[in-house]
């Protein structure tokens, strides 16, 4: 029964690889949205294999995040299908509750992925109507053959390092991504530039502005803020029930609205909004508003200083675009992440050359050929456990009509076996 969920397949060996027949689909990726499709698969008796270039499951939130993060909206819209939260569970869960939380999901729908395989390529074979994934192992290549590919490698599979003048040829200090913080311990006294004024730009700065670091922020374009909580409701949540009711422009007039009243103007702190409402513009870019959980009270104390972009770098400082240098001892960038789909799956009818499926939600997770695509919607955990549930009803239908078919051939072989007898 174990092995109906993770390899159900046949290998045979040619010249120095394996190849090994999928009796379901080939998962690649096993951060919440492939956990999530697997669960469901295995809720429709659909057996299916899950690979992984880490050694871990969700190795963004257990190897790539900082030590305070916390879920920054309520509970109850990112817990993955068939299995909520414990409800012993804060309403923002922890980073090591929420790790804690994904392990005994994988657990509960017997989810056992192949660790430490990274995918080289993945097409689809016209000749014989299946896809071909081929991936390597400390040295060792391994090829998949299935009808069904998911592509659940995320939004957020590789950092971007954008290119600043002098910031890899001039500058001295210490330089990293966000990914690589962990706490502002070290930081601690320190001159701290940190580029990008997103939720994780804002969260780092809160962070090293508490372990009395001289933090800095970089802000070089508009940026919504909103408070993570309204009267003690949250924000996210408030949104989601007017958008059920109310045109979209009119919640996020209303919510700017509720915001002001709540954190007062930020123009004078150098945060100017964008013309375009925060709802709006995730619709259309799914670039995210900031959730403040604290950042805004270190920017009014000037305990974080808002500073505009960079011109260049020198050895141990930082020239802005208005003229004024900074000295600063390290550069932290908290400027986002990419997909990496285009440079492993061979195919561009569904996926366009940014990474993310040409369709917009709802219909970002069916391509052609056996094609799926989970956790690109830019809607967070909720938008992934949607796909995960779309992915498993369309592929277990398939399954069933053909495994039924199969047991009909096999009962009508028999059949004839018994009357030749």
């Amino acid at each position: 029964m174990e092995n109906m969920f993770r390899l159900t397949a046949s290998e045979e060996y040619f010249s120095d690889r394996r190849c090994v027949w999928v009796n379901g689909p080939v998962i690649v990726g096993a951060g919440p949205s492939g956990l999530a499709t697997a669960a469901c698969l295995h809720d429709q008796g659909v057996p299916f294999v899950v690979v992984e270039r880490s050694d871990c499951i969700a190795s963004l939130w257990q190897k790539r995040t900082y030590d305070r993060l916390k879920l920054h909206l309520p509970k109850k819209f990112c817990q993955l299908p068939k299995m909520p939260f414990p409800d012993h569970y804060p309403e923002y869960p922890t980073k090591r509750q929420f790790i804690d939380y994904l392990e005994s999901y994988a657990n509960r729908f017997e989810i056992k992925p192949e660790f430490n395989k990274s995918v080289d390529s993945a097409r689809f074979d016209e000749t014989s109507g299946l896809w071909r994934v081929r991936t390597t192992s400390a040295g060792d290549e391994m090829e998949y053959i299935c009808r069904w590919l998911v592509v659940a490698t995320g939004e957020n599979a590789e950092r971007v390092v954008p290119e600043i003048n002098g910031l890899k040829t001039e500058f001295d200090g210490e330089v990293i991504h966000a990914c690589e913080y962990k706490s502002g311990e070290k930081f601690r006294g320190k001159r701290v530039l940190v580029v990008g004024c997103g939720n994780s730009g804002m969260e780092v700065s809160l962070d090293l502005a508490n372990h009395n670091a001289i933090t800095s922020m970089v802000v070089r374009s508009s940026v919504h803020v909103l408070p993570r909580e309204i009267m003690g409701k949250s924000t996210f949540g408030i949104s989601v029930m007017m958008m059920k009711w109310l045109p979209l422009w009119l919640v996020d007039k209303l919510l700017l609205i509720l915001s002001w009243l709540v954190l007062g103007s930020l123009s004078k702190y150098g945060l100017k909004r964008p013309d375009i409402g925060p709802m709006e513009l995730k619709s259309m870019t799914g670039k995210t508003p900031v959730l403040d959980i604290g950042a805004l009270e270190k920017i009014k104390s000037g305990d974080v200083e808002i500073v505009p972009a960079i011109k260049q770098f020198s050895r141990h400082n930082v020239e802005l675009v208005d003229g004024q240098r900074l000295d600063i001892d390290a550069v932290v960038l908290a400027t986002g992440y990419r997909s990496n789909v285009p440079s492993w799956l061979q195919e561009s009818e569904f996926f366009s050359k940014n990474g993310f499926p040409k369709s917009p939600f709802p219909n970002a997770w069916k391509g052609k050929s056996g094609l799926y695509a989970a956790g690109f919607t830019r809607k967070g955990l909720a938008g992934a456990s949607a796909d995960a549930v779309n992915i498993a009803q369309d592929i277990g239908n398939v399954w069933r009509e053909e495994t039924k078919r199969q047991k009909m051939r096999r009962n009508v072989g028999h059949r004839r076996c018994i009357s030749v007898a």
